[in-house]
């Protein structure tokens, strides 16, 4: 029996480069193991799914049967990796082991765990799949108050989500603005005004540190000695690639899996990809990284080999109460951030020493000058 190419993982990663294989080639062997029921949705929608009123189920496009037909591939569902043979290009499961001719690490993100003391810790809610959502609607039903801890670009998506359902969301972040990795200070107070219209309160530069249950409620300690009341507790401080398994394998890890270029980790027949990798030194956990990936990858798996090219791409937050899209500079980048602010909206420009457009974050009406100031950036990873 010919060894199949085996993706690990059914996110929009893992499916997605599925389904560019099957452009390149229709007929090659191909295996994707899930560890969970491999149903096909868009991770991004969980965070603006309430004020849709979607449910889980409705959030899944497509069943893990439905995909297996339309790729003509080998699904294995609620099957868990517990180890990678690279010697002899196996991997085993709790389904048994399987072979493989390459492989290609499609693992995801962890959210990471607050650091926080009391007796409600194991109940602060994280929200990073389909079943986490759906524990999470269920969870919120009835509910008026919510502490979200984290202030970044999913912090604010699900602050903007919630208030639009008119719940009271207080939302605790480190920094001291709102998406203080992606907007300069204006930009942010622009946007945290959006969503304080919204209902949204903002408490900066503290932490939670302790979360205890006190009746049908949480009592919230932050570090300035700050209490918070809430109903339910969502944490969405950031996620960590998952690189433990390759790790096992003696894949070179760094912030994530290291892969260059082509996608290939420090082993030649093993290639990762999505929220788990880091390509070229670039770990870009959004949809457009992964879709550029995937085309490269379909066609180096087939023996079309091809290098990954990453444009511009500016990330549009789904915060619908404040329009808001960014494309920050590279870290370490020297230059100035130039505002432009009226009545509906802001334009942050980023400008090199010798003038050039290093980055930008447009909110409100100034998002209509996306594409425009898109096509003066430089590519975050240039073709050779």
């Amino acid at each position: 029996m010919t060894r199949p190419i085996t993706i690990i993982g059914t996110g929009l990663a893992g499916y997605n480069l599925a389904r560019e294989l099957r452009k390149q080639d229709p007929a090659v062997a191909l295996r994707i193991i899930s560890a969970d029921a491999g149903d096909f949705y868009s991770k991004p929608m969980l965070s603006n799914g309430l004020a849709g009123n979607k449910t889980a189920a409705q959030l899944a496009m497509k069943s893990a049967t439905r995909m297996a037909e339309e790729l003509a591939a080998e699904i294995l569902v609620d099957t868990r990796v517990s180890e990678i043979d690279p010697v002899g290009k196996t991997v085993v499961t709790s389904q048994g082991r399987y072979e493989y001719s390459q492989l290609v690490l499609a693992l995801g993100a962890d959210p990471f765990k607050p650091a926080m003391t009391g007796d409600a810790v194991a109940e602060v809610q994280t929200i990073n799949d389909l079943a986490d959502y759906a524990v999470f609607r269920e969870r919120l039903a009835g509910k008026q108050k919510v502490v979200l801890l984290g202030g970044g670009l999913i912090g604010c998506e699900f602050a903007n989500d919630m208030a639009q359902l008119g719940l009271a969301v207080d939302v605790v972040e480190l920094a001291a603005w709102p998406l203080s990795r992606h907007l300069p200070e204006p930009a942010g107070r622009y946007l945290q005004a959006a969503l304080g219209q919204k209902g949204v309160r903002f408490h900066f530069n503290t932490t939670a540190t302790s979360v205890v249950r006190s009746g049908e409620q949480y009592n919230v300690t932050l570090a300035d000695g700050e209490a918070l009341a809430a109903d339910l507790v969502v944490s969405a401080i950031g996620l960590h690639p998952r690189h433990a398994l390759a790790q096992s394998a003696g894949l070179h890890i760094h912030r994530g899996i290291v892969v260059d270029a082509y996608l290939r980790t420090s082993n030649p027949d093993i290639y990762a990809l999505g929220d788990c990798a880091e390509v070229e030194g670039h770990v870009l956990p959004f949809v457009m990284p992964i879709m550029q990936c995937a085309r490269a990858l379909a066609a180096t798996l087939v023996g079309n080999t091809m290098r990954v090219v990453y444009p511009a791409m500016p990330v549009v937050v789904k915060t619908p109460a404040c329009p808001t899209v960014v494309s920050p500079p590279a870290t370490g980048a020297e230059g100035d951030w130039q505002i432009e602010q009226d009545a509906t909206g802001l334009k942050a420009r980023f400008i090199g020493p010798d003038g050039a457009l290093l980055g930008f974050a447009l909110l409100g009406s100034a998002t209509a000058e996306r594409q425009a100031l898109t096509t003066q950036l430089p590519a975050i990873l240039p073709a050779a």
